[in-house]
């Protein structure tokens, strides 16, 4: 089956179960004025974004062997014209087999190969804005114990520098019996880990979206002040026992579940675009960062869409839309174009999953 001329404006988003941040493009997409006939994709039928999908498929995890060809035989009996994808390991196994993809015509608006690699790995990604002149917390890969004794001042935050999204298995330690606790059970985990100095207070957190082309043209960003001390704001929140009044009265590790004052910061984003033009971004990019004196200290890069994704696009600022009419619709999308901007809260919502049989794609 082939009509990819046949104007229609067949996607697929993966992931769409809320656990990644497929959810998160897939809200985007329904707030867009562009018609999408959109099919999800998730590893179980009970999945509370087939209830917003207008087809879904089960398919195998992204590291089972026939994962790749599920989704392509769900492109093509859809004629798909793209393919979002909502989680970080299926971004993993995309990214090495994108060819796939293209050739069944299916645009996929994901970074090159080198700039996934070095944003998925922690440690890599410190290393590489520390090279270029951009400032980060001093940070120390920990292969073993032996390396914590070059480890002085506190608090610090350690946390696998592969893997681990949403701030899983990511603590605090504020002193030397902590840094040796938890590093040796995170150790003893088999994770691999890194020591982060804590920089800032939990009120200058900033999660940032960069938007460049697939073809390498900037064309917006935005950023999301969070607010971290709300239940849903945090992963990790202690009194700061460190005699360091500087960086407040309680340390905070936000969680995957952002919100905020969202608008343009320029102080902010102007230096963010800098780091994703120095990265090679094309397509999304999401950047962590606290603000200290003056300064946007990068923690963290995710070089994909965000789970800020239907924050940004209730402002007018509509990630996964904006590739789609630029680069399938070859609309020209305009460059700075503008957004609002305001508080946004949230908060949880209920779904009654329907018990209904959902096509497994291996059987396609």
């Amino acid at each position: 089956m082939s009509d990819a001329d046949d104007g229609s404006h067949r996607v697929v988003v993966t992931g769409v179960g809320g656990g990644g941040f497929g959810e998160q493009i897939l809200k985007a997409l329904r707030l867009a004025e562009t018609p999408y006939e959109i099919i999800g994709t998730d590893t179980t039928s009970l999945s509370k974004g087939f209830s917003s999908v207008d087809h879904a498929y089960v398919v195998p995890p992204a590291g089972d062997a026939r994962y790749v060809d599920a989704l392509v035989a769900i492109c093509s009996r859809h004629a798909v014209k793209a393919v979002f994808v909502g989680s970080e390991p299926e971004l993993r196994v995309l990214s090495a087999r994108r060819e796939e993809l293209e050739a069944i015509g299916a645009f996929m608006p994901i970074n090159p190969a080198e700039v996934i690699d070095t944003c998925l790995d922690k440690d890599r990604t410190m290393r590489f804005l520390d090279a270029n002149g951009f400032s980060v917390p001093r940070t120390l890969r920990i292969d073993d114990e032996s390396q914590l004794e070059t480890l002085e001042t506190f608090p610090l935050v350690l946390k696998p520098y592969v893997g681990g999204g949403g701030s899983a298995d990511v603590a605090i330690v504020q002193n030397r019996s902590e840094l040796l606790a938890f590093s040796r059970y995170l150790l003893a985990c088999g994770r691999k880990v890194i020591a982060q100095e804590y920089v800032g207070t939990p009120e200058a957190e900033f999660t940032v979206g960069v938007l460049t082309s697939m073809d390498g043209n900037l064309l917006n960003s935005i950023a999301l002040k969070r607010f971290t001390l709300s239940a849903l704001g945090n992963r990790v929140k202690l009194p700061n026992r460190t005699g360091r009044p500087e960086l407040g009265e309680l340390l905070v590790i936000s969680s995957g579940i952002s919100q905020g004052e969202i608008g343009a910061f320029p102080e902010i984003t102007g230096p963010c675009e800098q780091i994703a033009g120095t990265l090679g971004a094309r397509g999304p990019m999401n950047i962590q960062c606290r603000y200290v004196d003056g300064r946007v200290i990068v923690f963290e890069i995710n070089p994909r869409f965000s789970g800020t994704t239907s924050l940004r696009a209730m402002v007018g600022y509509n990630e996964p839309d904006c590739l789609f009419r630029e680069h399938v619709l070859r609309e020209r999308v305009v460059r700075r174009f503008p957004y609002g901007s305001g508080v946004i809260l949230r908060g949880l919502e209920e779904t009654l999953v329907a018990t209904r049989n959902v096509p497994n794609a291996v059987d396609l």
